[in-house]
């Protein structure tokens, strides 16, 4: 088996979540070096690198896409990170906004042992505590229909399900307003000037939202 960095692993993580959705086919350097906060030519840099060793598919001015065996590894990575995520909330009470960097660091220990005992000890779970899937050991991971809550209309109803994005600052926001995953939230009146929404919590407290916020949920639609 080869010896990455956690470098080289990070870079793996990094383009494996930003080709995730089906609709993303190849990322870009951009697009990676905003992810990782490094500088374009330090990318394009590692992207050879990682070429060299067979792990992705490079082709300058074409985005990048992970191989057969860069998407084990990366869906390895996954794995292993959103299951500390989970293990800190659950069971060490970790706030969901405290725990990313935390996962960044547990992620890199090697021992497929210690991740399956973790995966028994949580019962397995399916999501983290951000909404996202957690793959299993072989790599498979569970699907669910779920929408951004921008697409929703006035008097449908849903429940929050994920977030798009884990910044804590996001994700401290959420707290406050009481938009945390398991909400239930009716729509009561959609903007068309900026696309802000006003929206009823758990049938006691109406709050309006902006778009940005509303675009970076997730829900499932509930009758």
């Amino acid at each position: 088996m080869e010896v990455l960095t956690q470098a080289e692993e990070n870079y793996l993580k990094a383009i494996f979540k930003l080709t995730e959705s089906d609709a993303v086919k190849a990322a870009s350097t951009n697009a990676i070096a905003a992810a990782l906060g490094t500088a374009a030519a330090s990318v394009t840099d590692m992207l050879k690198r990682l070429a060299a060793k067979n792990l992705l598919h490079y082709e300058k001015h074409r985005g990048v896409a992970l191989t057969e065996r860069g998407n084990e590894l990366a869906t390895n990575l996954v794995r292993r990170h959103r299951l500390w995520e989970t293990f800190l909330v659950e069971k060490l009470g970790f706030g969901w906004d405290g725990v990313h960097d935390i996962a960044e660091h547990l992620e890199h220990v090697q021992s497929e042992e210690l991740v399956e005992r973790l995966d028994i000890f949580l019962g397995r779970p399916k999501f983290d505590p951000h909404g996202d899937p957690i793959p299993d050991a072989k790599g498979r991971m569970a699907s669910r229909k779920q929408v951004q809550l921008s697409s929703l209309l006035p008097n449908e109803k849903a429940v929050v399900v994920g977030v798009l994005e884990s910044q804590a600052a996001f994700l401290q926001y959420l707290n406050r307003v009481q938009l945390t995953l398991g909400t239930n939230l009716l729509v009561q009146e959609r903007f068309e000037y900026d696309g802000s929404m006003r929206v009823l919590i758990n049938e006691r407290e109406e709050i309006t939202i902006s778009q940005k916020v509303c675009d970076n949920l997730f829900v499932q639609k509930t009758k």
